[in-house]
């Protein structure tokens, strides 16, 4: 046979009788899985006829191929772009619906006479609704598919989204911004269907430009405000910021469902369909011979996250996400605050002045402010920029670290009495890099978990990180009228010992390709065809530290 006829991936192995490796490969680090008796242990095995090889029993020398290895083979084309610009889309509406937040919260305070506890309210219920459904939403697309779960994830915040502007009083708009929470927290789906399509060099920087579209969607919020609020008002903006999601409803009906999901829940002829579509559109060839899977398992059990592999993972992840949540959504409820203020100090000395101060007192938001808002709204461009440069440099473990430690710091500058440009200055990288460790948890998270549980690990981590967006609008709104300063410190305290928690993840997932089984050994994925055979050897090459 020709040598383009063998599968990526596969190695030929030596036997006792062929000669010994030289010391020259050995001091090289290739290392070679050694297998002794393999062939009685393959004999003893029977299969039904057209019965798939476990891969456990599989023979290098065969012509089969993974789906990893398909999708590495295909590698990155026009049907990836496709795919970005419509996962982007999801990204920018669901970057809309929080940033909303931040403007819809000041103007109702005005309009409806609000005190602040209500309007704290009305951001922490777009939260609860994220928070109950994240994990809901990762079961089901565990179970029935990722594009499944999408596709009703969104159709769900479009239609309470809409519906949410022609709420007549505050309790209205209190339970339909809730069931828009529970809508979206569907919408981080979209990056486990994305990531199970790239191949492994591209996966970390295609899902940092992913967060592009967040970023569009965030700026695109605040200039969207600049015009529409003086002249049509807050209903009018909520109606306008559905349109990305009416797009992506429209357009998701292209999307395939993820191969590696056919293949685990047995449409193999699906899967391989997918695949020769992703090629074609692609112009490359289709790995040749046979489509072969890992040991089949339950999906989306939740006991799954805390086995002795994932359980401190998981743990650690969960605190991650939660401080993720809790500073970069209290830093964009803080900004307009502080921007309303003028500054800290401004802050500090307003509330001792007026020790009595009427908590039904308002201030709608300015075009100074919007201007200032949009400023550090453009942080996020940067963010993107400094995350994607370094996160294959440092590995995702120490960026996300880095991130925390650049936001705890520009947070404990905040206490300095400064200037309204400087406190611009601080807030803009303040922000840049709480979003950069946002991104590379989103790169990290679905590269940590095994197809089985990925959907799942990725919900849960979603759900922990509305947690965190819940109860922050009571520090940055309600306990900031008490002291500013201890405001600024739990954000700076719980970013430090995030940064500590990234550091003590047990896993680096940098050049790792996807685990398609938990039962398979770290950062391998072709080596452990035939590991249950006699006598088995093989140096640990994953990428555990």
């Amino acid at each position: 046979f020709h040598l383009s006829e063998i599968p990526r991936g596969v190695k030929f192995i030596e036997t006792e009788s062929e000669s010994a490796r030289s010391e020259d490969d050995t001091a090289s680090g290739e290392h070679e899985v050694q297998i002794e008796g393999v062939r009685v242990g393959l004999e003893a095995v029977e299969l039904d006829d057209g019965a798939a090889v476990p891969k456990e029993f599989a023979n290098p020398t065969d012509d089969t191929f993974m789906v990893e290895d398909a999708v590495e083979a295909i590698g990155f084309g026009k049907f990836q772009w496709k795919l970005s610009v419509l996962t982007g889309l999801a990204w920018m509406a669901d970057a809309m619906e929080m940033m909303i937040l931040s403007i819809l919260a000041p103007q109702l305070h005005c309009e409806w006479r609000l005190p602040s506890w209500q309007v704290a309210l009305l951001t922490s219920v777009v939260f609860v609704g994220m928070m109950s459904s994240s994990t809901l939403w990762g079961n089901i697309s565990d179970q029935y598919g990722r594009k499944t779960g999408l596709k009703i994830s969104v159709l769900w915040t479009l239609y309470y989204g809409i519906l949410s502007a022609f709420a007549p009083v505050y309790s209205w708009i209190l339970v339909l911004r809730g069931l828009v929470g529970f809508g979206i927290g569907g919408v981080p789906q979209s990056v486990t269907l994305y990531a199970e399509f790239l191949p492994m060099k591209a996966r970390a920087k295609c899902i940092l430009l992913i967060e592009v579209f967040w970023a569009i969607g965030t700026v695109f919020e605040v200039v969207l405000a600049v015009f529409v609020m003086p002249s049509l008002g807050w209903r009018w903006l909520l109606i306008l910021s559905a349109v990305p999601l009416l797009l992506f409803a429209v357009l998701c009906f292209w999307l395939p469902e993820s191969a590696r999901y056919d293949v685990l829940s047995g449409n193999q002829e699906k899967a391989i369909a997918t695949l020769k579509r992703i090629a074609t559109e692609n112009g490359a060839p289709m790995p040749l011979g046979k489509l072969i899977i890992s040991r089949q398992e339950d999906r989306g059990k939740m006991r799954d996250l805390f086995t002795p592999h994932f359980r401190w993972t998981t743990l650690l992840l969960w605190f991650i996400w939660f401080s993720n949540a809790f500073s970069y959504y209290g830093l964009v409820l803080l900004t307009t605050e502080l921007f309303q203020a003028g500054d800290v100090c401004s802050i500090s000395s307003r509330k001792k002045a007026v020790e009595a101060k009427c908590s039904l007192a308002c201030e709608y938001l300015s075009e100074e402010d919007y201007m200032d808002l949009l400023w550090t709204t453009l942080s996020e461009f940067p963010g993107v920029l400094v995350t994607l440069w370094i996160i294959d440099r440092l590995g995702r473990k120490k960026t996300m670290a880095l991130c925390f430690v650049i936001f705890s710091f520009c947070s404990l500058l905040l206490f300095i009495c400064v200037g309204r440009n400087v406190l611009t200055l601080l807030l803009f990288i303040a922000r840049a890099f709480i979003s950069g460790g946002f991104q590379a948890a989103y790169v990290y998270t679905p590269e940590v978990y095994p197809t089985a549980t990925r959907a799942l690990g990725l919900g849960t981590c979603s759900g922990m990180a509305r947690v965190g967006a819940l109860i922050t609008p009571f520090i940055a709104q309600v306990m900031l009228e008490s002291s500013v300063y201890l405001t600024l410190a739990v954000y700076s305290g719980c970013c430090l010992l995030a940064a500590l928690a990234s550091c003590f993840l047990p896993i680096e997932t940098k050049g790792r390709g996807l685990q398609e089984s938990s039962h398979r050994e770290w950062g391998q994925e072709m080596v452990g065809r035939g590991m249950h055979g006699a006598g088995v050897t093989r140096s640990n090459s994953g990428s555990q530290e």
